[in-house]
């Protein structure tokens, strides 16, 4: 079986002063028990809608998009004919298209494309895309800019040619990737504003499991999950010495991350040059943690600590032994009063 990625062939990065919204598309031939045509379609990297012909649904992946659609029908009307109807025919009859190019008469192909557009709310710009890969590759892309389609290997430049002659292709691109997709994308924001706008910054903790081992520094609660930490050094960001870890989810739909420092080779009157940085996407200030050692949360204990804590245990095991002895006490009592 041909190795194919679904719905992540491409990977498309939004700036902090950018919203996006983009659909991913995916059509399989000669896939057992997987859809012949499927799509999602995402916010600001957040899953809004799903569609899949195999299970035959169409549905909003969020409570705001719920609303939206019942509130706009025609946009459901759309959604549900692209779905079922359109898109499933046309990507056929492209994988048809690509397997006759290429000699292929059986197997399993995978047709994938990613489209929509980038808005930014600050100077108004406006960037979109429309991209296609066929079987785990990339394979034509699209030019705003020349209204041409760019072949990104060999085998598309026929592809590339037949499209670029198809005017009434290249204007449905055009007005789509700049005006609808942009119309759409501010529609959903301004639905979804209360999650797809939210904002939470985190608290962040530097922590050290033993002298020797790096020091953390650990964000968590922030929201949404687009940040970037890093460590300084005299107000420099570090990449050696530096271990960033993934940003994962929180049970509460936060998140957290944090990144090391090995400071094994740093002397400790230097440690004051340091510092982490937490950014969140969308806003402007950031949260700088000096490199502290008095603030610096370990496992290890004080003695002090410690002699409160054999303290307690002491008097715990007191009050059990207590507790115990009356325990025996009152059964013996109890079985006296029985036997009289």
């Amino acid at each position: 079986m041909k190795k194919f990625l679904l719905l992540l062939l491409f990977c498309h990065v939004s700036s902090p002063v950018k919203h996006s919204l983009t659909f991913f598309a995916t059509a399989s031939s000669g896939v057992p028990n997987f859809p012949e045509y499927m799509a999602t379609a995402v916010v600001d990297e957040v899953l809004i809608g799903y569609c899949d012909t195999k299970k035959k649904i169409l549905e909003p992946k969020q409570d705001w998009m719920k609303t939206f659609l019942e509130n706009n029908p025609q946009q459901l009307e759309f959604y549900t004919q692209t779905c079922f109807e359109v898109e499933p025919i046309s990507f056929k009859a492209k994988i048809d298209h690509l397997k006759q190019r290429f000699n292929q008469n059986g197997g399993v192909h995978i047709l994938q494309s990613i489209s929509g557009c980038e808005w930014d709310n600050e100077t108004g710009e406006v960037n979109g895309f429309n991209q296609y890969g066929y079987d785990g590759e990339d394979f034509l892309s699209f030019d705003l800019k020349t209204s041409t389609w760019i072949a990104l290997k060999p085998q598309a430049v026929i592809t590339k040619q037949r499209w670029d002659a198809d005017i009434s292709r290249i204007k449905h691109n055009e007005i789509y990737l700049t005006k609808i997709y942009p119309e759409w994308l501010k529609m959903y924001l301004d639905y979804g504003k209360s999650s797809l706008l939210r904002k939470d910054l985190p608290s962040v903790s530097l922590l050290q499991t033993s002298p020797s081992s790096p020091v953390s520094c650990h964000a968590t609660g922030f929201y949404p999950d687009r940040a970037k930490m890093f460590w300084r050094k005299d107000g420099e960001e570090l990449h050696e010495d530096v271990d960033l870890g993934e940003i994962l989810p929180n049970h509460d739909g936060s998140f957290q991350m944090s990144v090391d420092l090995d400071l094994s080779s740093v002397p400790a009157e230097d440690w004051r040059r340091y510092d982490c940085v937490f950014h969140l996407s969308g806003v402007e200030d950031h949260i700088v943690t000096k490199l502290d050692k008095a603030v610096i949360r370990t496992n290890r204990e004080k003695p002090s600590d410690m002699t409160i804590h054999i303290a307690a245990g002491v008097a715990v095991l007191a009050l059990i032994l207590v507790a115990a002895t009356g325990y025996i006490f009152y059964k013996k009592k109890k079985g006296e009063i029985l036997k009289n």
